[in-house]
């Protein structure tokens, strides 16, 4: 006797490809494009790369390699060095992300990075030649951000390289200031888990920008507390950016991933 499937075997097993057709969709999309660039994801003061992790789930699954970098948050000269020698070794097109601080830093690793096709900006600072992170925007002139005395404690330490000085957000005001849009106890974890943001770093100047040159994106976070939203979008149209607004606070690669995924992706399509 000849053997035939049951109506329901013929279906479970027409799901079953469906869902692999699916799952691989992403995949097989990119790789129909061409080969993907790599995504380095470069986070900022008070973070960490696992920051990224939603952003680089959402990525993988669209068929992007992704390197989620450690920022050494130590200067902002060494720390961009450190960025431009992982851009170095990736081969293939790049597209630079950076959050907070980290658009300070990738506005001077992909200086040189014959390889960076975009820079995409995620609430983050986008200094020009001459300018450090905390000149860049001029608290008078933009307004809203909560960091200062008040928020910020400054501790001292000292590593093989000599003394410096860490500032860190007060566990009591981080929430409020760094991620007022996630779970209480998210932002207390997040409080409790943050880097230290080197002195150095904050006040370290920028060297010719990027931007000048390469494609830009900016992704405002519009409830920020830690950078001005207002501040955001001059430093935007300054460098001629393509500009997206997010109902967000700082901490946006948290809370709205599948928004900044988005913009990385949109900078991908336009710059083929």
């Amino acid at each position: 006797m000849r053997y035939r499937p049951s109506v329901w075997q013929s279906t479970a097993a027409a799901l079953s490809l469906a869902a692999v057709t699916l799952s691989t969709a992403p995949a097989m999309a990119a790789s129909a494009e061409g080969t993907p660039p790599t995504v380095v994801l470069v986070h900022g003061a008070f973070a960490d790369a696992s920051s990224w992790d939603k952003v680089t789930a959402l990525l993988q699954r669209r068929g992007y390699p992704v390197v989620a970098a450690p920022n050494p948050l130590r200067s902002l000269s060494g720390d961009a060095s450190y960025i431009a020698s992982i851009l170095k070794g990736i081969h293939g097109k790049v597209i630079l992300v950076g959050h907070s601080y980290g658009g300070s830093v990738i506005t001077n690793a992909a200086r040189d990075a014959g390889n960076v096709k975009a820079l995409v900006y995620v609430a983050a600072f986008l200094p020009d030649k001459g300018e450090s992170t905390q000149t860049a925007l001029d608290p008078e002139r933009f307004p809203g951000s909560l960091l200062g005395p008040a928020t910020l404690d400054q501790r001292p330490y000292t590593d093989t390289a000599g003394e410096g000085v860490d500032l860190y957000i007060k566990q009591t005001s981080f929430p409020e200031v760094f991620a007022a849009d996630l779970p209480i106890d998210t932002a207390r974890r997040m409080a409790v888990a943050q880097r230290p943001f080197g002195v150095a770093a904050y006040t370290g100047t920028s060297g010719t920008p990027a931007w000048k040159k390469i494609p830009s994106w900016v992704v405002v976070s519009t409830e920020d507390k830690a950078i001005a939203p207002a501040g955001q979008r001059w430093m935007a149209e300054r460098a001629k950016a393509h500009t997206v607004e997010v109902k967000s606070s700082h901490a946006m690669s948290v809370s709205h991933p599948s928004a900044i995924t988005d913009v990385i992706v949109d900078a991908d399509r336009r710059t083929r």
